[in-house]
């Protein structure tokens, strides 16, 4: 009843899953998903805690959450090919294992630049789990069962951001922030085993090379640029040399463009970029994403520090953006059939740009009830754009295509994540000059920066301008696409 995956993508001797196994399988995905999401979420109500045990200023902290999502966005890229070449099941168990020991040794850290480095170990494993996965689930299943599939895994990328800011404030106000690393070691394990006697293992009889020149120009680039973010503002470094930093990373993002056009199978296939529904669909999201990615970054500092809210508090006043998200689930296909992607693109930006700047006016006399309205409404917007996004990508993109487009739109959405972080530090280091500012200063200085990234996602709608009236109306719930997991 089942057909199995095809006989040029099978390890030889090797068959498909068995029916036990493909009963699992869809669960053990599932659970990988949300490791690596639960990852992104649950450290930002932690911010000021573990910044106060290991010494530095929250601000600092941005460096831990961007690292993660940054090592991602360098990983992603080759996650595809790594698999066809070394198999499935080896490579999500050594991306478990990956992500498994930075856990580990994120909670032993004592100094921000350990954690740092861990972090990035961490993304490491999660840049392989989650495409790999995936992969493993359109090789196990028949076209007539994978959207039913992916839609059931796809759930722990709605339900981590709800879970994540409550665990992470129940975790540092009644256990010990090093418990919120900790938490991913047994599931790992289990997930280890489960993998070594489940997981089919699929892997291509011919790979071409890997682009290892591609690898390294696209990540030394994509590091740079987020680094040079990441210290403006807060170093001795001169304008020219800021400047210098700068170009040397566009630079090599450039040179990889270049480089790009001259393989057969480079790194990522830029040429879908022609395409003009996937360009706007990748390049909206990645700038929309800048504007409202240091969401999750700026509002438990506004909370915690500057309103004075535990950390738990803090949780529960983010939970409702996520509480939104899965709501909007339910009405927003028939959103999309009527008003079409282009009007809700246009509008839906220009809303939450609106609502950035709505957070900005949250202050010490704002009522709860309020301030939890707001982010139902900024979780429900922040869903029908992300959805919106995603499924744009593939409304012209063939089916041999969807791998590469996949893992272009993957790589730009964690680039974005943590731009978007390292960009609303910067905006706050320019409005508070002192690492030492009061609460009263730092709420200024993230009303400011949430203003200042409210006119970002504004600016942003002039991308989905190019859109025409019809576009996307060809995306139907049958098409076989492969999703791109939305973030916190």
């Amino acid at each position: 009843m089942n057909s199995p995956a095809p006989s040029s993508a099978v390890y030889p001797g090797s068959v498909g899953p068995s029916e036990s196994a493909k009963r699992l399988l869809p669960w053990l995905v599932a659970v990988a998903f949300f490791m690596e999401s639960l990852d992104t979420t649950i450290l930002n109500t932690a911010v000021p805690t573990v910044s106060a045990a290991l010494g530095v200023a929250p601000l600092s902290m941005k460096a831990v959450l961007a690292s993660y999502t940054l090592s991602l966005a360098v990983f992603i890229p080759i996650s595809g090919w790594v698999a066809d070449r070394f198999g499935t099941r080896r490579v999500f168990s050594t991306a478990i294992g990956l992500f498994t020991l930075g856990s580990l040794l994120c909670g032993l850290s004592s100094n921000i630049h350990f954690l740092v480095a861990c972090r990035v170990l961490q993304g490491c494993g999660g840049a392989m789990m989650v495409p790999v996965g995936r992969l493993t689930l359109v090789r196990s299943f028949p076209k007539s069962e994978l959207l039913r599939t992916m839609s059931f895994v796809a759930i722990p990328s709605l339900v981590a951001p709800m879970l994540g800011p409550i665990a992470g404030g129940f975790i540092v106000d009644y256990l010990h922030w090093r418990v919120i690393f900790f938490l991913n070691i047994p599931i790992g394990l289990a997930g280890l085993v489960l993998v070594y006697l489940h997981l089919p293992d699929y892997r291509e009889q011919q790979t071409p090379p890997l682009d290892v020149v591609g690898l390294i120009l696209f990540g030394s680039g994509v590091a740079l640029l987020s680094y040079v973010l990441e210290i403006f503002g807060e170093h001795g470094l001169s304008s020219r040399e800021m400047v210098g930093l700068l170009a040397l990373s566009l630079a090599l993002l450039a040179g990889y463009a270049l480089h790009a056009r001259t393989l057969s199978a480079p790194l990522l296939q830029l040429k879908l970029l022609r395409i003009r529904t996937f360009r706007a669909a990748v390049s909206g999201s990645f700038f929309t994403r800048i504007g409202i990615g240091g969401v999750p970054f700026l509002l438990p500092l506004l909370y915690q520090v500057g309103l004075g809210f535990t950390a738990i508090q803090s949780g529960l006043l983010v939970m409702p953006q996520a509480v939104a998200a899965m709501s909007m689930k339910m009405i927003m296909p028939r959103l999309l059939r009527k008003v079409g992607y282009r009007g809700v693109l246009i509008a839906n930006t220009l809303m939450l740009g609106a609502l950035l700047m709505v957070f900005a006016t949250i202050g010490s006399t704002t009522p709860v009830w309020l301030i939890v309205l707001q982010a139902f409404f900024y979780g429900a917007f922040t869903s029908l754009q992300y959805t919106s996004m995603n499924t744009l990508v593939y409304a012209d993109i063939t089916e041999k295509d969807t791998s590469a487009a996949s893992s272009i739109a993957s790589t730009l959405q964690q680039m974005s994540i943590s731009f978007g972080v390292a960009t609303a530090g910067l905006a706050t280091v320019v409005f508070i000059p002192s690492t030492q500012a009061d609460a009263a200063g730092m709420i200024r200085g993230i009303h400011e920066a949430l203003i200042t990234l409210g006119i970002l996602t504004i600016a942003s709608t002039v991308v989905f301008l190019g859109l025409k009236s019809g576009d996307g109306d060809d995306v139907s719930q049958h098409k076989v696409v492969q999703p791109v997991p939305e973030p916190a």
